[in-house]
């Protein structure tokens, strides 16, 4: 019997809005409700512990984005790389996250402080073939794929990102079981649309369209053959089932409007898949 996935949490004690780094922001602060966050939190998290275990860290004062525990860094096995934020008002995330992944043994790599590495947000391990998609353009420095490369001796392919609404790769992408990828072409460069095309043969690419990006359709949590989204579009989700996945809405509009949703709010600790 396979071993259950295990994904990392953050309750949303001290989520809000206070300050604005994405575009989704806008606008927005002062605006969330905290018994809706917290509602929409653990329907999350009560979705997912059925088919994978849960663990938390302790969310911390004054740093409202750490509920999004996907830029806690990246996990391979027992190795970690830890993030280090480009925007200044998520730094003091980084020895909270450092200090989890040291306590529970991951071999920790230390990053140079003068590289911008945002985690799985920018980092996700292909389902079919051997190999990391990396972003690069916003939140991520190019500089840091090759410590990904060298550090988790995994083949790096790199995608420049170039529409700041999806500012992290995972909010434009999301590789599925079995070698299937959802993504949303608009949002990368050409070269790193042609470098996708090349890997994943036609019939497995799932395009996620404008409408369903903005809802942040591909910041999914995949789990086996479940897919864990804010929404998708009847299409989409046709789409999907009809390449086996089953398709799992849980309302997240209060993360929205901080620019994450289902993908940011975790982290796999399981990586290759168990």
């Amino acid at each position: 019997m396979a071993s259950r996935d295990r994904i990392l949490m953050c309750p949303p004690d001290h989520f809000s809005v206070e300050y604005e780094i994405n575009p989704w922001m806008a606008g927005n602060t002062g605006q969330l409700s905290p018994e809706t966050a917290h509602r929409q939190w653990n329907a999350l998290r009560e979705a997912l512990a059925e088919y994978a275990d849960v663990e938390i860290i302790e969310p911390q004062p004054d740093l409202p984005d750490m509920v999004f525990t996907a830029n806690a860094g990246t996990v391979l096995g027992n190795k970690a790389i830890a993030s280090h934020f480009m925007p200044k008002e998520r730094r003091g995330e980084e020895p909270h996250f450092k200090r989890w992944f040291s306590e529970r043994g991951f071999d920790l790599y230390d990053l140079p402080d003068e590289i911008g590495f945002e985690g799985a947000g920018d980092s996700l391990f292909d389902r079919g073939g051997e190999w990391l998609w990396a972003g690069h353009g916003f939140r991520t420095e190019i500089e840091a794929h090759r410590h990904l490369q060298e550090f988790f001796d995994r083949e790096v392919v790199s995608i420049r990102l170039t529409d700041e609404r999806f500012y992290h790769i995972d909010t434009c992408m999301c590789p599925l079981t079995g070698g299937y990828l959802m993504y949303h072409p608009p949002a990368f460069g050409y070269d790193s649309r042609i470098a996708i095309e090349s890997r994943i043969p036609s019939h497995k690419r799932i395009v996620v369209d404008t409408a369903d990006a903005g809802h942040f359709a591909c910041n999914a949590v995949n789990i086996g053959d479940r897919v864990f989204v804010n929404s998708a579009s009847d299409p989409l989700k046709a789409r999907l089932m009809r390449d086996g996945f089953k398709v799992i809405e849980v309302d997240l509009s209060e993360f929205l409007k901080a620019g994450g949703s289902a993908k940011c709010l975790t982290l796999k600790l399981t990586e290759p898949p168990a």
